[in-house]
């Protein structure tokens, strides 16, 4: 197998990811304490919170239609300057004084937009810069500097807040993203476009020289159209967003929960030190290991997450509950490098980005929905119900996919039927 480090295009992408990664993971802090240094309150704070969400859900698709059009790295680049753009305004405003909260609310509605057009073009930046049998490899390297940014980033951000002020951090996040879209203007991308989408474009050019271009819902139905012929791939968005649904809701009661029942802050701190450990775990070993049916594998292990929730609901001590979270998070580790290997070689090439973008916009559309109904369900009925509807609801969805007939027979050594063949020549964009 061909380590994807030896390719130089696949370096530069990784150095970039590693950056801008780095740099975002210090910003919830920062902005946390910027917003309530200004305002004094928390409804401010989920405010500028929404701000950023809303549009980059709104962007996903948009995101996904644009790198299969134009390529996913002319779209990077311009989205890692704009969100350089958004986050270099706000270190300024934060720097020169108090900014009005509108002010920051649109900066992060930009930077957030800029995200949601960023996130489907990942996968297709991989899929050009390495070669396929490394694919498995790269993706768990990918995995491994998101866990690993979730470890230093809090600690980057809590040094520079508590030492020279919040507006550092963003000025840092707005550096490395002009890094970002530097080294992955120097990178090499292959634009791959599967035989049958090119045969298929061939046929309808020379039919019809003058034929309009498609519009973008065309676009967007085209990649649904993938998504729902699979059955293998829309049960398990529906497994992603549950769990991102359950996530969100353990990470709004369990630090409540860990500071009354399991010693106090530091036991919270620990959690989420582990969780990112568990999280890097996973994804070496995904790099490592290679399970003949990695959707059914992967979603099993996702299941995982019913034990810290099921743990948290019965107000487990802290050495009970801390190394769950861990096991489950490595389960989350695991399956992202394993997912993404799988989908980049049976997907579509020319459909890539789009089927990305229906995946981040479900998992990210079902988060919002713990963080709101979780607080709500407590209050009504105590942490524990909601806590173990969630648990349910994650470890039934993710088991749940094994009855459908495609996670079963997907296998990565025997490409299923509606895998495509790449084609031998490369577009550079």
């Amino acid at each position: 197998m061909t380590h994807p480090l030896r390719s130089r295009d696949f370096r530069l992408l990784f150095t970039a990811r590693a950056l801008s990664l780095s740099g975002d993971a210090a910003v919830p802090a920062a902005l946390a304490l910027a917003v309530l240094r200004i305002t004094e309150s928390g409804s401010a704070l989920g405010l500028v919170l929404a701000s950023a969400l809303i549009p980059r859900l709104v962007a996903l698709p948009i995101g996904g239609v644009l790198a299969d059009r134009r390529g996913a790295r002319p779209i990077a680049i311009g989205t890692d300057a704009l969100a350089c753009a958004a986050q270099l305004c706000t270190a300024l405003l934060l720097l020169g004084g108090h900014p009005a909260l509108w002010q920051l609310a649109v900066l992060q509605a930009v930077g957030g937009a800029a995200s949601g057009l960023a996130l489907p073009t990942m996968s297709p930046l991989v899929v050009g810069t390495v070669p396929a049998d490394a694919l498995s490899r790269a993706n768990s390297l990918l995995g491994t500097v998101t866990g690993a940014t979730r470890l230093i980033g809090p600690a980057v951000a809590g040094t520079f807040v508590l030492t020279i002020g919040p507006g550092w951090t963003f000025l840092l996040d707005a550096a490395s993203f002009g890094a970002s879209a530097a080294l992955i203007s120097c990178a090499r991308v292959r634009r791959r476009d599967s035989s049958k989408d090119s045969a298929k474009e061939a046929a309808n050019d020379s039919a019809n020289d003058s034929a309009p271009a498609r519009s973008l819902v065309a676009d967007f139905r085209q990649g649904w159209t993938e998504v729902r012929s699979r059955d293998w791939y829309w049960t398990s968005l529906v497994a992603h967003a549950m769990w991102n649904g359950a996530q969100s809701t353990l990470l709004t009661l369990a630090p409540l929960i860990a500071v009354q029942h399991m010693g106090g802050e530091t036991a919270w701190i620990v959690t989420t030190e582990a969780g990112a450990v568990g999280f890097v775990v996973g994804s070496l070993i995904a790099g490592r290991v290679r399970p003949r049916r990695p959707v059914a594998v992967a979603n099993a292990g996702l299941a995982a997450h019913a034990i810290p929730l099921i743990a948290l609901a019965f107000y487990a001590p802290a050495p009970v509950f801390i190394p769950c979270y861990c096991f489950a998070m490595a389960g989350l580790g695991f399956l992202n490098p394993t997912w993404e290997t799988t989908v980049q070689a049976t997907i579509p090439a020319g459909a890539l980005a789009r089927v990305s973008s229906y995946d981040w916009l479900l998992s990210l559309a079902a988060a919002p929905l713990g963080y709101s109904l979780a607080p709500w369900a407590a209050s009504a009925w105590g942490p524990r119900g909601p806590l173990l509807v969630a648990a349910v609801l994650v470890a039934a969805s993710s088991l749940g996919t094994l009855a459908a007939p495609g996670v079963r027979r997907l296998t990565l050594d025997a490409s299923p039927p509606d895998a495509p063949k790449a084609a031998p020549e490369h577009q550079t964009v």
